[in-house]
């Protein structure tokens, strides 16, 4: 039995998933939604808390009922069995996680690189590889030290993002943020496809269950927590921002909109405590990133979803699957351009939720959720998903390759490693 000082708390299993949300996403969107909502992108991260809480709610009760350190695949095995949906998906997030584990990364190196070698390209990918072995090592010592690592990085960037704001909101044109300016609510609508990236992070969460004490009653609390506080912290710092710059000059900032934003009131002060806030952000981000891989291994591992290896402890301690997406993190993060091909971590996400959820249609009356509000959260991320891929991967060919590609390369996995399993050792138990 595990002592009790071994657990999570409810506010450390919530702060990992608000590291993974606030990291991925809110210092590079701004200027992304800015262009398509223009000065009502607060609008769109606030429709985006609201889609993201519904697909809370599906994981909330399918969390308090069949809590387990496989997280959200344990939720589809429950509804399709053990068969080649589950095994595909599986590896879809495996995948995925990976790519936006090493695009968060990636621009940590940026950053850091931008404060320390005047940008410079070697570096900044040095620094990429740097933060990536890190935080494996952070995951390696165990899920406490990550939980209070998290913990201390969520405080850093909360901290100060709620300055940013306070200082923003009080010194900003209330005609900046005027619904005259605002464009028609289609193209809010359609922003929301963006500003729901910054959101992804909290599926994170449900790999908590493993480490917390009483996971059926604190799930669903720390689910619920996450996205509040995500959801506030959006809202404030986008009217912040827009309230402060005109859309056109948070459009031409990019990925530095919050430290521009914060140049007015607090100078260049302001600029690199925003920057250093960046830094913190996106370690926290690829500190929650790699913390679902053991969990996500052995159970996979377990239920020979994944080949045995993926679940070994190498020196009794280092998760096989842990390094395994460590490198391919590493890989990635030096090899590829990523910030091409970066959208596809929403596009996936956003399948594998409607997955999820269509799956808890199959067990909701051993879940007791509500059938409504199931239906809502499939429509919704499935709006989502429609409108991200008909006004942002229609413009994106790299994007729509690379999708298409994690697709192959899932199912081939998946069909490969069965094949040669079944071949051996007759089909696997519960599959259909």
């Amino acid at each position: 039995m595990s002592s009790p000082s071994r657990f999570m708390t409810v506010r450390q299993a919530a702060f990992i998933g608000v590291g993974a949300m606030v990291g991925a996403g809110i210092f590079a969107l701004l200027g992304a939604a800015g262009e398509v909502a223009g000065s009502a992108v607060w609008l769109s991260f606030l429709i985006a808390g609201v889609v993201a809480a519904l697909q809370g709610y599906s994981f909330a009760k399918l969390g308090a009922k069949y809590p387990s350190a496989g997280g959200l695949l344990e939720y589809v095995a429950k509804g399709f069995g053990e068969g080649h949906i589950t095994g595909i998906t599986a590896w879809l997030i495996y995948v995925a996680n990976a790519i936006v584990t090493a695009m968060v990364a990636v621009s940590f190196g940026s950053y850091a690189s931008a404060m320390f070698t005047d940008a410079n390209a070697t570096w900044a990918k040095a620094f990429s590889v740097l933060i990536i072995l890190a935080m494996t090592t952070v995951n390696i010592i165990g899920s406490t030290l990550v939980a209070k690592a998290q913990t201390v990085i969520v405080y850093v960037v909360l901290g100060i993002l709620v300055v940013f704001a306070v200082v923003t909101i009080a010194n900003m044109r209330l005609s900046l943020l005027a619904p005259s300016g605002y464009p028609p609510l289609r193209d809010i609508v359609a922003s929301v496809a963006l500003t729901f990236f910054a959101f992804l992070g909290f599926g994170i969460i449900t790999f908590t269950a493993k480490d917390l004490a009483d996971p059926t009653r604190q799930l669903p609390k720390a689910m619920y927590l996450a996205l509040g506080i995500a959801t506030v912290i959006y809202v404030a710092i986008a009217v912040g921002v827009f309230g402060t710059l005109t859309a056109e000059e948070v459009i031409a900032s990019g990925g530095t909109a919050l430290a521009v934003a914060a140049e007015p009131s607090l100078g260049t002060a302001g600029y690199w405590l925003m920057s250093v806030t960046a830094l913190f952000a996106t370690a926290g981000a690829t500190n929650a990133g790699l913390y679902p891989a053991p969990g996500l291994c052995e159970r996979l591992a377990h239920t020979r979803q994944f080949p045995p290896l993926m679940a070994r402890r190498i020196g009794g301690r280092a998760s096989a699957g842990l390094l395994v997406e460590a490198a391919v993190c590493v890989v990635l993060a030096v090899a590829f351009k990523l910030d091409a091909i970066a959208s596809i971590g929403s596009a996936v996400a956003l399948l594998v939720f409607i997955f999820i959820t269509v799956a808890h249609f199959r067990v909701r009356t051993q879940t007791g959720a509500n059938t409504l509000v199931l239906g809502l959260a499939v429509a919704s991320a499935g709006a989502v998903l429609l409108t991200f891929v008909f006004t942002t991967l229609v413009h994106e060919p790299a994007s729509i390759l690379t999708l298409l590609a994690v697709l192959v390369v899932s199912v081939a996995l998946d069909l490969g490693w069965k094949h040669r399993y079944t071949h051996r050792a007759g089909p696997l138990p519960g599959a259909h």
